[in-house]
């Protein structure tokens, strides 16, 4: 069964009580956090996840950096991945999220530059965390990143070729799709379920649900009835994690419109 969750962004310990405590409110079964906002202290740590476990709710993943640029910016790219695997092993989180953001190259010679390196930089994070028993899951994302189409998620995939490197399906940030902009531009000739998700979504073992336009009472962007049908076929049986982009676009606040979401989705679920 698909599990439901949400996304939570906090920097202080009182927010990421609250959203804990909202969470199991909500009735989800797990819960996401940026690492961005997290602060490291380990008596912190430790009441977050004694909180988290007193709920019935585990932390799912933990949002890291990226990984992809030039070698002076990244010196300590490593060391800080390291770093986040170990914390994600102390709260028992499935995974860290990665990016590949980084402005796509307009010359083939500034692509293969910094691809070569990326990968390795993957590899070596992939062999560190399978250590701890932790994965890793690459998100996709949009404009300013090395992972923005179906073709470039599928390729790091592939050279990476590590178990333990996974992909985390944001259904919102592919290039040029609906969701891609905040203000929703977008180019009507990219299909987002033919273009990105439909070739991407067998290797996904974890979904960001992006939510944009909820206070209908559904999401009015993406059409999640479709995209369960496609991770249905494909077996997908982990983690749809809520993430709500809305914005000045709702009439609602965002506790409102992260209700409506879970009962929108719920609702889906059980169909199927």
């Amino acid at each position: 069964m698909i599990k439901l969750g949400m996304m939570a962004r906090a920097t202080d310990e009182a927010v990421f009580h609250n959203h804990i405590q909202f969470a199991h409110e909500l009735g989800l079964d797990v819960i996401d956090f940026h690492l961005s906002g997290l602060p490291r202290d380990p008596d912190f740590l430790r009441r977050i996840k004694i909180l988290c476990m007193k709920h019935g709710t585990p932390i799912g993943y933990l949002g890291a950096g990226s990984f992809v640029g030039p070698e002076e910016e990244m010196r300590d790219a490593i060391a800080r991945g390291k770093a986040d695997v170990d914390l994600a092993a102390f709260l028992s989180a499935q995974m860290i999220r990665v990016f590949a953001r980084y402005k796509w190259p307009d010359t083939v010679e500034e692509q293969d530059t910094l691809w070569g390196p990326m990968i390795a930089r993957f590899q070596e994070l992939s062999d560190y965390a399978a250590e701890k028993g932790v994965f890793l899951g690459l998100q996709n994302h949009n404009n300013g990143s090395f992972a923005m189409t179906a073709d470039q998620v599928l390729r790091i995939l592939r050279e990476t070729d590590r178990e333990n490197f996974t992909f985390i399906m944001d259904t919102g940030q592919w290039l040029n799709a609906i969701g891609s902009h905040p203000r929703g531009e977008f180019d009507p000739s990219v299909d987002l379920y033919k273009d990105y998700l439909e070739p991407t979504a067998p290797y996904a073992t974890y979904v960001r649900a992006k939510i944009y336009k909820i206070d209908s009472g559904w999401e009015e962007w993406i059409d999640y009835g479709r995209i369960l049908k496609m991770l249905k076929t494909v077996g997908f049986n982990g983690n749809m994690s809520i993430v709500f982009e809305g914005g000045d676009r709702n009439r609602y606040d965002t506790d409102e419109c992260l209700r409506l979401a879970v009962k929108h989705l719920r609702e889906l679920l059980a169909d199927y």
